[in-house]
């Protein structure tokens, strides 16, 4: 079976990191992955998104009409991908900087302060493993261990002293939300 992600946000977010750390978890748990990253030439403050594509054979293509899941860190990324959620699809929701609002009624909302508990473990940057916590809480084959083992992949040498900030963020995600963990 084949799921599509997108993680959205702006540049400074950390979307393209969090989408790295998600496709090495997701392979850690036996699954092929594609990681696609879409941005613009600004750095900080312009969109941002990245698509992972996870399925247990091959992985047909990157770039899908639709998605299963979609994360939403900032307003504008709601906006934009509520629309390529597919019908019984889901979006996660940083509602620390989007308004609780649903558009659909085909597609399930988790709205979730990210920021707020990013700032509570620690470091208010790191919304984006606060959503992979949450992520987590529905993807029960994604656990602590496994996204110990893709932080340590994806963060450089030079930065892998903040690895425990980044599983401290996800741990605020994970477990924490109305699902059932």
């Amino acid at each position: 079976m084949e799921k599509n992600y997108i993680i959205a946000g702006f540049g400074g977010q950390g979307v393209l990191f969090a989408g790295k750390v998600l496709a090495n978890a997701f392979m850690y748990s036996g699954k092929n992955v594609t990681w696609y990253p879409c941005y613009g030439a600004e750095m900080r403050g312009g969109t941002v998104n990245c698509e992972i594509v996870v399925s247990d054979e091959e992985v047909s293509s990157v770039h899908k009409q639709d998605v299963d899941c979609v994360i939403a860190l900032n307003q504008l990324s709601f906006d934009r991908f509520i629309t390529k959620i597919k019908k019984g699809g889901r979006i996660i929701c940083n509602s620390s900087l989007i308004e609780e609002v649903r558009p659909r009624n085909d597609i399930e909302y988790i709205f979730y302060p990210m920021t707020e508990k990013a700032t509570e473990s620690g470091n208010h940057k790191l919304a984006n493993m606060v959503s992979l916590g949450v992520l987590s809480d529905i993807e029960t084959s994604l656990d602590k261990n496994i996204f110990e083992r893709a932080v340590d992949t994806v963060l450089p040498e030079e930065r892998k002293h903040l690895a425990s900030v980044n599983i401290n963020a996800w741990s605020a995600g994970h477990c924490n939300t109305l699902l059932a963990c």
